[in-house]
């Protein structure tokens, strides 16, 4: 998938995994970890490093925080959304208020698109 190896992102997302917010860690632990496909956690996609890649079924998983509702962090998901759409990536995109607050309705949200 990547062209080139940014050890930059790569390390980054050693670092992400390790140090995962509460609500992926909520989502990974509880639900997305006791599925039967393979997830990742934070994967490093051509420029990107996403949350949670579901390579059989081509999703990515974003968790969201308060800053991605702002203007800047919605243009930049704009832009990072659309890279991935054109690779055939379909992107899901949950707030962390969703994970607290709605935890069994991600969940079968996710498990809907998995198509299992």
């Amino acid at each position: 998938m990547n062209s080139y190896r940014n050890v930059k992102l790569t390390n980054n997302a050693k670092f992400l995994r390790k140090n995962m917010t509460k609500e992926e860690r909520h989502l990974w632990y509880d639900f997305l970890k006791t599925l039967p496909v393979t997830v990742h956690r934070q994967k490093v996609m051509g420029q990107y490093i996403v949350d949670f890649y579901i390579a059989d079924a081509k999703i990515v998983i974003e968790l969201d925080g308060s800053q991605h509702y702002e203007s800047e962090g919605l243009e930049k998901d704009f832009v990072r959304d659309s890279y991935l759409k054109d690779m055939g990536i379909t992107v899901l995109r949950y707030s962390n208020s969703d994970v607290n607050q709605r935890f069994q309705d991600v969940c079968q949200d996710i498990w809907s698109c998995l198509n299992l």
